[in-house]
Order: C-alpha cells, then structure tokens, then sequence
C-alpha cells in the first residue's frame, strides 16, 4: 500500500494527525496490554475501553459518527479520531504503522 493513498476513508471525528502501530482492540480486551502511543483500531468503543484510550496517539473505528463515544472522548483527549471506516478490523493488523488524519478522515499505511 503506498503511503500516499489513503487505505481507509471514514468521518474526520478529532482533527490532527498521528503516526503509529496498529493495535486491534476490542471491546473485552485488557486495557493494560494497550501500549502507549498505539493507534486502538476497534469496530467501536465503550466505556470499559478508556483505559486503553488514554494511551492511544489516535483511534480508529470501523461505525460511528461525530457525536459517538470515539468521537466525542477523542476530541476531549486531543487526540486524531477517523470514525465510520466500516472495514478497519478487517482491513488493518496489529503491529502495521499507520498515519490517521482526523482532520480529512483518512487511514494510511506507512509500511
């Protein structure tokens, strides 16, 4: 995947932008296996996932729009957030590098 080509477009949900690995993370999943500076990629979050957020350098979720829990905590924490990617659980993998531009809403892959 060229890094010059999004690999995803979603709803721009928190502007900025931020680079990282990729972390598949799911509701359930134990927040203190999250490491800080992942990007948590999830079909969309709930409130038992904050812990995992609070380390993120940007979240991306597969549904939701501006006003979901993604969105609204994103912004809240300064953070870039792409909602409504509708395939990113299944398009991206633990440990890929991405770029999130929550300013255009767009996904890419650096490696």
């Amino acid at each position: 995947m060229n890094s010059n080509s999004p690999l995803l477009r979603g709803i721009a949900a928190s502007a900025g932008v931020a680079e990282g690995a990729a972390r598949i993370f799911l509701p359930g999943d134990n927040a203190a296996d999250f490491k800080e500076d992942e990007i948590l990629v999830t079909t969309l979050t709930d409130p038992t996932m904050v812990g995992a957020m609070i380390k993120a350098a940007a979240i991306v979720a597969d549904l939701g729009g501006i006003t979901s829990h993604p969105a609204i905590l994103s912004r809240e924490m300064g953070i870039p957030c792409v909602v409504n990617t509708r395939a990113a659980t299944a398009t991206i993998t633990t440990g890929q590098r991405l770029r999130v531009d929550g300013d255009k809403g767009e996904v890419y892959v650096l490696d």
